[in-house]
């Protein structure tokens, strides 16, 4: 054999010897339905970087959560600026329409206040 091939990093992983005891010491299914997972060494060496993980998690669902109830007042803060604008603008034409000369001396008619319209134009102070 050439010197690349006795060398470990060459060596087939795979292949054990016949004296080392051949179970996994992994993670099985039944750990995390039991709640096992969480006394393994592997897992409890991860603690920090897990719990820094649900934390963003849940954050992650406060903010979205947040936002959505952002967009619903949105929308209905939208709603009822165009339910105003149209109201506005339908008592400013109401408006308009009354203060006309002719709709002023109409009503002064029907209210029978006993006006009477000036024949005199309004002079300008200087």
């Amino acid at each position: 054999m050439t010197e690349m091939q006795q060398t470990p990093e060459f060596d087939d992983i795979g292949a054990q010897p016949k004296g080392v005891n051949s179970e996994k010491k992994g993670i099985k299914v039944r750990d995390f339905l039991t709640g096992r997972i969480l006394t393994h060494q592997m897992v409890a060496g991860q603690m920090s970087f897990i719990v820094f993980i649900v934390i963003l998690a849940v954050v992650y669902i406060a903010n979205t959560y947040h936002y959505n109830n952002l967009l619903r007042t949105e929308q209905k803060l939208r709603k009822e600026v165009k339910n105003l604008r149209a109201e506005s603008i339908t008592t400013a034409a109401e408006y308009m329409s009354i203060s006309r000369q002719s709709e002023v001396f109409r009503l002064v008619e029907e209210k029978g206040l006993g006006l009477v319209e000036s024949r005199v134009p309004p002079k300008r102070l200087k």
